[in-house]
């Protein structure tokens, strides 16, 4: 029997999971509208794009729409909110089956989402409040990221600091990592923050870094950086290396990237320590989540990836130079059991 694109999606999926159950039941019962998976359209509407997480998250979209068979549209609205809600409408004038909002604001979103709903369409939202119960969120678990940093840098630094916050209002993995902040501060009275500063202007990281050198002009005492995403801490660190205080001031984000790696692998990096999935992961995570629903199940209304603690030491003991090794070191980074059913393909390890 010559094998058609049903069945090889299938061996695929079954491949991936490396069991023989998962195999048959990929092979023989794709749901529809999985059994004829070409006729199956999905738009991804994104808001942020720029900077190596944003790049590895549309991998992760892209390589799981692959492996599923479908159709994947990608509109960028590179931080125009009101064209990413029009967008959001061309979607709809296409007549996709499911859509993916990706980042952006609740104001430009909320009523944008609800028109897909209305008509009739499937959507997930990737770091972005949309207020709408029929639509399920897509997070890394936000407040744990920032969580998890802060408690690194009082193991670093004790629990007595002048600290530098990096911070963008109005977005929703930034909001959720703020509440963080807000809470170690109030556990933590000796946590003074004397600065706040952040931009989502392009490109990201020199934007921050501007403002990062007169932050750190006008506060000398500032000891810690909270930084949490990884465009922000790049920022910062250039202003720290330009002023010479690398061996000073320690940096906190979230996220990462190989680029990453390397940079809070730098002799005398301010960079201690960052949390974070891996956005590929999380990309393949919002396409099945979407494809259970267009299957007719439940994901839930929160799909949550699991964020890991990576620090400067542990890179350096391990030697890990990019996000492959990474992986390699950190089974829990490479895939993530969420969104998962037994006749979803993955995509090829």
């Amino acid at each position: 029997m010559t094998p058609n694109r049903r069945t090889t999606l299938g061996l695929l999926g079954g491949l991936a999971l490396a069991g023989t159950t998962a195999l048959t039941a990929a092979a023989q019962d794709m749901p529809a509208p999985f059994d004829n998976p070409s006729e199956v359209q999905i738009a991804l509407v994104r808001y942020l794009s720029t900077g190596d997480f944003f790049q590895a998250y549309l991998a992760g979209v892209e390589a799981q729409a692959e492996a599923l068979g479908v159709d994947l549209r990608v509109f960028d609205s590179r931080q125009d909110a009101a064209l990413q809600a029009d967008m959001v409408d061309q979607a709809i004038a296409l007549g996709v089956d499911g859509i993916i909002i990706q980042h952006g604001l609740t104001e430009s979103m909320r009523e944008a989402a609800q028109r897909a709903v209305d008509a009739g369409i499937e959507v997930v939202a990737f770091d972005v409040n949309v207020e709408n119960d029929a639509i399920p969120q897509i997070e890394q678990s936000d407040y744990l990221l920032g969580q998890l940093a802060l408690e690194q840098a009082i193991v670093d630094n004790g629990d007595t600091w002048d600290a530098g916050y990096v911070y963008v209002p109005g977005i929703a993995p930034l909001d959720r990592r703020h509440a963080a902040w807000e809470d170690i501060k109030a556990a933590n009275p000796g946590i003074t923050e004397v600065a706040q500063m952040g931009t989502l202007d392009n490109p990201i990281a020199n934007s921050n870094a501007n403002q990062a050198r007169s932050v750190l002009q006008a506060n000398p005492t500032i000891s810690v950086f909270f930084a949490p995403y990884n465009e922000f801490a790049k920022g910062v660190k250039i202003a720290v290396d330009e002023a010479g205080l690398s061996q000073d001031i320690s940096i906190y984000s979230a996220d990462v990237s190989t680029a990453d790696i390397a940079a809070m692998r730098e002799p005398d990096s301010a960079w201690k320590a960052t949390v974070a999935t891996n956005p590929a992961v999380v990309g393949e995570v919002s396409v099945r989540a979407l494809a259970m629903m267009l299957a007719g199940e439940d994901p839930g209304n929160q799909v949550i990836v699991p964020p890991t603690l990576i620090t400067q030491d542990f890179l350096n003991e391990a030697d890990i130079s990019n996000m492959e090794d990474l992986s390699a070191n950190m089974p829990q980074f490479a895939h993530a059991d969420v969104a998962m059913t037994e006749w979803m393909p993955l995509p090829p390890r």
